[in-house]
């Protein structure tokens, strides 16, 4: 498996735009290595950008996606990549103020049950498996366009 990437092989398998990439690295979203002028990214990273265009998609801000990174970051202890595996399935849901991680599909079901709010959720570890099989190749690339501009697309 590929362990490094460029801008724009990031940019090619995710969809998104290069200024987008240049602002959540100047934003300190996702923070490429360096080697002259050139970014950098990790196969870490590239799992990173493929969550915060899941929350995109979802309508999230740039500051609500700096929150859930870092409360990813704060309760795996380590980068996602390295903490999702083949079998693992964790859920991030949130509705808005709080969130929530969990692994187990009862807790997913007690928390949407006593939700007094919409909530939105995103398995983790689909998309971790999802970046995996494109840099893999066995998949095509996605994108990371909000929910809207698809939906119009479709119609």
């Amino acid at each position: 498996m590929q362990d490094s990437f460029t801008s724009r092989e990031i940019i090619r398998l995710t969809g998104i735009t290069a200024r987008q990439l240049q602002w959540w690295d100047e934003r300190g979203l996702v923070v490429p290595a360096r080697e002259g002028h050139r970014r950098v990214y990790t196969f870490e990273d590239l799992t990173e950008v493929a969550v915060i265009c899941e929350l995109r998609r979802k309508g999230f801000s740039l500051q609500r996606m700096r929150q859930v990174v870092r409360f990813l970051q704060k309760e795996f202890s380590k980068r996602l990549a390295e903490t999702v595996g083949a079998t693992s399935n964790y859920h991030l849901l949130t509705d808005g103020r709080a969130l929530y991680l969990e692994t187990s599909p009862q807790q997913i079901v007690d928390i949407l049950k006593n939700s007094r709010q919409p909530m939105f959720a995103i398995c983790l570890s689909d998309t971790v498996r999802r970046v995996r099989a494109v840099v893999d190749g066995r998949k095509r690339p996605g994108r990371c366009a909000p929910e809207k501009r698809k939906a119009r697309l479709s119609s």
